[in-house]
């Protein structure tokens, strides 16, 4: 018997050595421009220790029951074999996972990188082979070692002198094993809250387990919605009353035409925190309608178009565009002008498969989409996401011009052809950088600029043009990323999106200061085109005077940012705590916040 409790306890001793590990190489790797001491660590290592020993004891449960089975039963060591090998290679493969994903993500490893694994192309698009076959190897190497150091003493004594003490003492550690990993016996479970410490949330990230981080989120997708019942209905419904409004009331008229031709222009991940690398987006800013204090929804391209394009809210651990049954019931812009005579065409450089893109933008109104598949092979392998931006915004400017060329042009006169509304997504600025020109030594920055041209350039042709006159350009981007400084942790920065509306439909150039979400582009277009939107249920007209509560919402993995005329707050729900708070009622914007997190999720389930 003793034997066998020292292999338990030796492999109980060794899971948490290396969840240790894991979190000293990640630190390692990711703790540049995070200000890491070296007391830091030891304080990462004391910290997530309780979420260590917790998650270690899920895996001891198998190696238990088969010692407690073999004190009466042959059991041949090959299952425990079989077993180590199985969970080495999880081991190794969410640490790898986990320490090469942060950079980009900002979080902790969860459920939500499964999303993107149907189509690994947009991982093979962010990265080089080169950056996969080493982390590849890295997972084949670390699956080795971990395999070789938990089943070097698998063999369990099968001469056992009291069977019944044994027995009794593998039943006696099971409970214990129940209360180890529910975290105690108080009414709290374990949670990833219980490790944040600091107000550094790189520390916050390093404490937490990455393997207890993706078996928490993976039980908690869609099919449990209901953690975001905060309040009862009645209550939610106050909190929410000034908040979504679908009438619109103008006071404010912005077009010249109520039925121009339009183009909406999604820029990847262009953040106004670029705006130094897009000096001439920010001269035509001069030139028209600029929403000033606008902010993106979500920290993904699937989920910004969706918000920007149907005026959808985004959810903190699901993408509804990668749920068809959902999505193509959702309103859209498409649709609504669609039923007014607009022929709809939607403009896609990339793969417009993934993430169930063609899906969604068929079902929601778009007639015919154009992308990869349309260019030839060359210019399908201009850039690793696709065709790159310069060809897809010729091929944009292109359709417009040769759109009108048919007809003899009148302004404000479609009796002889429909109205278009054109969709475009750009790709070139997104990881791996990679654009033809080398204006800015970084990288990124690079890219930026080089988008930057391609829009201005593409304008300035269209100006040259008689569809000019009657062209309503509405240019925003999916959502902001982390670069620098910008991270999760500022998220004025990193949220705050452009929204500018230009082109000679637009009555005047001005700014609009008033605080929206990308979500809102879609109520406050169909406003000026003095078109209902009612079925847009949460997006607002901002130039309503029923907008009486500005307000915006950003989230991400479990986790809320609002924001309103008090300040801003972000919610760590998780954590159970705010990760930032500026602002002058805290609770209540916390109440709000919840609430608003519980109508919309309540709208998903019901959808």
């Amino acid at each position: 018997m003793k034997q066998r409790l020292l292999f338990l306890l030796r492999t109980y001793v060794l899971t948490v050595l290396l969840f240790l590990l894991a979190k000293v190489v990640f630190m390692l790797c990711n703790g540049a421009g995070h200000d890491v001491s070296a007391s830091d660590y030891v304080d990462v290592l004391r910290h997530g220790l309780s979420l260590d020993l917790s998650t270690a004891l899920y895996f001891l449960a198998v190696p238990l029951l088969v010692s407690l089975v073999s004190v009466w039963v042959k059991v041949t060591r090959w299952v425990l074999i079989v077993y180590f090998a199985v969970i080495a290679f999880a081991f190794a493969l969410a640490f790898v996972a986990d320490t090469s994903l942060y950079p980009f993500w900002g979080f902790k490893l969860d459920a939500s990188c499964l999303q993107y694994l149907s189509q690994p192309e947009g991982i093979t698009q962010s990265v080089s082979v080169g950056y996969l076959l080493l982390r590849f190897l890295l997972v084949v190497a670390l699956s080795a070692f971990f395999f070789l150091l938990l089943s070097g003493k698998t063999i369990l004594s099968a001469s056992l002198r009291n069977k019944f003490l044994a027995t009794l003492a593998h039943v006696l550690l099971l409970p214990l094993m129940v209360i180890g990993i529910r975290g105690g016996l108080s009414e709290s479970t374990t949670n990833i809250g219980q490790v944040y410490y600091s107000q550094n949330q790189f520390l916050n990230h390093a404490a937490v387990n990455p393997v207890f981080s993706f078996l928490y989120s993976l039980s908690h997708q869609l099919g449990d919605l209901s953690q975001y019942d905060f309040m009862d209905d009645a209550e939610c419904k106050r909190l929410t009353a000034n908040i979504y409004t679908t009438e619109s009331v103008l006071t404010d008229t912005l077009l010249n035409t109520t039925r121009p031709n339009i183009v909406i222009i999604l820029l990847e991940s262009a953040g106004e925190q670029f705006a130094d690398a897009m000096p001439r987006l920010q001269l035509l800013k001069q030139e028209g309608i600029n929403f000033s204090r606008c902010y993106a929804n979500s920290w993904r391209t699937d989920r910004g178009t969706l918000c920007t394009l149907s005026g959808y809210p985004s959810f903190p651990s699901v993408s509804v565009m990668k749920m068809p049954e959902k999505s193509r019931l959702l309103p859209s812009i498409a649709r609504t002008l669609k039923g007014q005579g607009y022929s709809t065409t939607y403009l896609y450089g990339g793969d417009i498969n993934f993430t169930n893109m063609r899906s969604y933008l068929i079902a929601t109104g778009w007639e015919r989409l154009i992308s990869m598949d349309d260019y030839s092979r060359s210019e399908q392998s201009s850039a690793q996401w696709g065709v790159r931006d310069d060809i897809t915004f010729n091929t944009l400017y292109k359709e417009i011009a040769s759109y009108e060329s048919y007809k003899t042009y009148e302004p404000h006169n479609f009796s002889a052809g429909p109205p278009f509304l054109f969709g475009y997504s750009t790709l070139s600025s997104h990881e791996p950088w990679d654009v033809p020109v080398h204006k800015k030594s970084d990288e990124v920055q690079n890219a930026f600029a080089y988008v930057d041209d391609c829009l201005c350039d593409f304008v300035e042709r269209l100006k040259q043009t008689p569809a000019w006159q009657d062209l309503l350009i509405v240019i925003t981007a999916d959502h902001g990323i982390n670069n620098g400084h910008i991270d999760q942790t500022t998220p004025l920065q990193k949220n705050h999106i452009p929204m500018l509306w230009i082109g000679g439909a637009v009555r005047e150039p001005r700014t609009v200061d008033v605080l929206c979400n990308q979500s809102d582009m879609a109520a406050t277009l169909l406003g000026q085109l003095h078109l209902p939107h009612d079925d847009f249920a949460f997006s607002r007209d901002v130039l309503s005077q029923t907008y009486a509560y500005p307000t915006a919402v950003h989230n991400y993995y479990n986790a809320q940012w609002l924001i309103d005329s008090t300040g801003h707050a972000l919610y760590d729900f998780d954590a159970q705590r705010f990760i930032v708070s500026e602002t002058t009622d805290a609770a209540r914007l916390l109440s709000i916040s919840k609430a608003i997190l519980q109508l919309t999720t309540q709208s998903l389930k019901a959808e």
